[in-house]
């Protein structure tokens, strides 16, 4: 099957390459996809999703921002969108951010995420997974991160509230004990990723 890794705020495709490794020995043809996260170009990431897809049967494996860029793209509505079966997101916001939405109340939240403050902001109804591609949502609960500092003492990955990783929608919901970016290097969530893609 044809993957498509998306990363996530602040970071670059090399952050996703261990994992990229893992499912290209798995016998995945992979795309890892750096893209400019806070000034994002859909047009331009969209067109290098759809031409990798080219009517072939894909998944999109995201974390965190990345997962929001799926919903995105799947919202977009291209006709090669149409053959992604499966999203897995690991520690992705799918309500919006409450640590996003702290910087941005305090007015720096533009000056540091410029064009994704309109994808990372929790929105005023509560999003819903609308796709024909199965979501798995994958969520972290070790709290070592800004969340706790910021947010009291709401379960979280260190960055993402566990409760903004769930979407009405969504195939299934599951946490392992990682912060937010060990979600991306941690082996039994690799492993499990592998076994959803099958």
């Amino acid at each position: 099957m044809k993957i498509i890794l998306l990363h996530g705020l602040y970071m670059h495709g090399v952050t996703m390459q261990p994992l990229a490794k893992r499912l290209t020995k798995a016998g995945h043809q992979v795309l890892n996809l750096s893209y400019k996260t806070v000034k994002p170009d859909l047009e331009k990431m969209f067109a290098a999703m759809d031409a990798f897809i080219d009517g072939e049967d894909a998944a999109i494996v995201a974390h965190s921002m990345g997962g929001v860029m799926a919903r995105t793209y799947l919202e977009f509505g291209s006709s090669m969108s149409l053959h992604v079966k499966k999203v897995i997101t690991l520690g992705t916001p799918h309500k919006g951010s409450k640590v996003a939405e702290f910087f941005q109340n305090i007015g720096v939240g533009d000056a540091m995420f410029r064009r994704a403050t309109q994808y990372l902001m929790p929105k005023e109804t509560t999003p819903c997974w609308t796709s024909q591609a199965e979501l798995y949502s994958i969520a972290g609960n070790l709290a070592i991160g800004i969340a706790p500092l910021l947010l009291d003492d709401k379960v979280s990955d260190g960055t993402v509230l566990l409760e903004e990783t769930k979407i009405e929608g969504m195939t299934s919901h599951e946490v392992f004990p990682v912060t937010h970016t060990t979600l991306i290097l941690f082996k039994r969530v690799s492993d499990r990723v592998i076994e959803i893609l099958g």
